[in-house]
């Protein structure tokens, strides 16, 4: 069996230590203090319960680290892929700040898609569920500017989820009050920025009270992260997963190097004569990929959905749903899908397509073992992506083995 690996040397430990950044700069974890188990932080009973309800056991590796900073009230800057339980820590965090008495709103959340922002608010609601007197509001493009202005308005709702525009068109309305905001995430920093929201989420920084609590959270920390946190943050604590901790446990990784471009079809077809997939997301690179495979693989009888990020909000939710539900098997994406949305379901992603960047690799995986559930990962290379796939596996201090003829026995 061939294997594409990454050599390099493990980052021991939480505290203090250090990984090389997009900047050249270096990320140092400045807090150590790790809570095994959620009943040991002094969380309200309902949230508690919320959190049992929702199957967590015990905290991952970034909540036992960043749930009692926040809740502390202190600045947060995690650096955590999406995938290591990083949305129910900020999640939770939030319930436990929010004053149920206050009617105002009192915690801003945002994130770079209107699906991940419509997500959020799920598991928002999915963990308060027993906190009846929290009310939350998502806040995004492609929907009716009516129906947020009703909703906030009205009052009474203490969480908003949006993405930036949105957010900041109903602070400029006098629609969305900041004034008692006293907690602002900011979901995905450098997704966010590199998405060419760097003028908005300063103008919304503004926008909040000068002792606002900020949390920010990040895949990677380039220059436009860092400047964030020391323009807008007070000493913050620093909190590092390191990069092997971060991912990639219970996936498997395999590749097929299907030589040139033109194979990469019948290989697709072949895996799925091979395999039994129950739920799949595939990887490609363009807008014109997904809908030419799309179209490929409808006429061979597979039932297919495909997403991009042009595409109207009512149609992309509506596939959301569909996919979620089981009723599409497939579903064929850009990268707008590769951070943070989760389906249950799903057990195998596939890289059509390697990513453009190398950190979007492990938000793609990532649709697959969620947060300590098993997956399989199949990357289709041509000899022309052998160095960009060793890059990635050395990156990440990983494992990309050749698929092997018994890869059923992971699925």
């Amino acid at each position: 069996m061939e294997t594409v690996n990454g050599n390099g040397n493990h980052v021991e430990g939480v505290h203090k230590e250090s990984a090389i950044v997009d900047s050249g700069e270096l990320m140092e974890s400045n807090w150590e203090e790790a809570i095994a188990s959620f009943d040991l932080m002094n969380l309200k009973m309902d949230l508690l319960h919320g959190i049992y309800g929702c199957g967590f056991e015990r905290p991952s590796a970034i909540q036992k680290l960043a749930i009692k900073p926040c809740i502390a009230g202190r600045d947060v800057i995690a650096q955590a892929q999406s995938g290591t339980g990083k949305t129910a820590t900020f999640s939770i965090s939030v319930l436990q700040l929010v004053d149920e008495r206050m009617r105002d709103v009192q915690a801003l959340i945002l994130a770079p898609t209107r699906e991940l922002a419509q997500q959020i608010h799920g598991v928002l609601q999915n963990i308060g569920t027993n906190m009846k007197d929290i009310k939350s509001h998502v806040c995004i493009g492609g929907t009716r500017t009516v129906d947020d202005q009703a909703k906030l308005s009205k009052g009474g709702v203490q969480v908003v989820v949006g993405t930036p525009g949105r957010v900041m068109d109903m602070i400029n309305r006098g629609i969305l009050s900041t004034t008692r905001v006293k907690v602002f995430v900011v979901d995905e920093a450098d997704e966010m920025l590199s998405r060419g929201f760097r003028d908005q989420i300063y103008e919304l920084f503004k926008a909040m009270p000068h002792d606002v609590q900020v949390i920010l959270l990040s895949a990677t920390m380039p220059p436009e992260v860092f400047e964030i946190t020391t323009k807008f943050m007070r000493n913050p604590i620093k909190i590092l997963i390191k990069q092997e901790e971060v991912t990639l446990e219970g996936i498997k990784q395999f590749y097929i190097d299907v030589g040139s471009e033109e194979y990469k079809f019948d290989t697709l077809c072949d895996l799925y004569g091979a395999i039994n997939i129950t739920q799949a997301v595939i990887f490609v690179n363009t807008k014109h990929k997904v809908e030419a495979l799309s179209e490929q693989l409808a006429k061979k009888m597979f039932t297919v959905s495909c997403m991009y990020s042009e595409m109207p909000q009512e149609e992309r939710n509506r596939i959301m749903k569909e996919f979620r539900s089981g009723t599409s098997r497939i579903l064929i994406s850009t990268d707008l899908l590769a951070r943070g949305i989760d389906v249950q379901q799903v057990s195998v992603v596939i890289n059509y397509d390697l990513p453009g960047n190398r950190e979007n690799y492990i938000h793609r995986i990532g649709r697959s073992g969620r947060f300590g559930r098993k997956g399989v990962a199949i990357n289709l290379i041509t000899s022309n992506d052998l160095r960009a796939l060793q890059d990635i596996a050395k990156f990440y201090n990983t494992e990309i083995n050749e698929m092997p003829a018994d890869v059923a026995q992971y699925f």
